[in-house]
């Protein structure tokens, strides 16, 4: 029996039936922390949409905990979402925000809760985005992303937007909290030493040559 969360086969990835990557293969297990580098252009940020089930494969197969996703909508999938641009619900409260995904299950207000105080947000519960720090609003998203307890959360420069002493900072604790839950990772940055010190392990997208497309380094 494997523990894997995510599994990656022979995937390839593109628009309009063009490839950006390929060959792309890869198993995250549960409490896992992968970061994905590169440089611009090679299907990074790609990669996380297939995953999370906005962009369809052009070749191979995504399963979630064993089964074939390739044709499953985002939502039935329950993948978590962290961006750089944190977006956040800017006319919902910060308890609002983190509760969007759980609205209207029975453990809703205790989870929301339980997560302000853990993310130390308690006393944020009633503002805006807007009247949060940079880092504050970070924290609601990953308490957003958290909080219906998926088994994977994808990370697209979850940090890009802050800066560096709170970036290296924010870096460690987001990993803490993910692992706290027992939650895949899969993180996109072109911050090597971040991915290095966050990540378990950490893969490169390359392209290898002219006009072709990437696949692991």
């Amino acid at each position: 029996m494997t523990d894997a969360v995510l599994e990656l086969k022979d995937l390839a990835i593109g628009y309009e039936g063009e490839a950006v990557a390929h060959g792309l293969s890869l198993q995250l297990n549960a409490g896992e922390m992968v970061s994905v580098v590169g440089s611009s252009g090679v299907g990074k940020s790609s990669l996380l949409r297939a995953i999370a089930g906005f962009l369809r494969p052009l070749e191979g197969q995504i399963l979630l905990t064993g089964e074939v996703v390739n044709a499953w909508s985002p939502q039935r999938r329950r993948v978590g979402m962290v961006f750089q641009d944190f977006a956040l619900f800017s006319h919902m409260s910060v308890a609002d925000n983190v509760g969007f995904g759980v609205k209207g299950q029975p453990e809703a207000v205790g989870r929301v809760q339980a997560l302000l105080e853990r993310f130390d947000l308690a006393d944020f519960g009633q503002r805006l985005p807007a009247q949060l720090s940079g880092g504050q609003q970070q924290r609601v998203g990953l308490a957003r992303a958290l909080a219906p307890r998926p088994k994977l959360i994808l990370l697209d420069e979850p940090f890009a937007n802050l800066d560096t002493d709170l970036r290296q900072e924010l870096g460690v604790w987001f990993r803490d909290q993910i692992q706290s839950e027992g939650t895949a990772a899969l993180m996109v940055t072109h911050d090597r030493a971040e991915a290095h010190r966050l990540s378990d392990r950490v893969l490169e997208l390359v392209t290898p040559g002219q006009g072709r497309p990437a696949t692991w380094g």
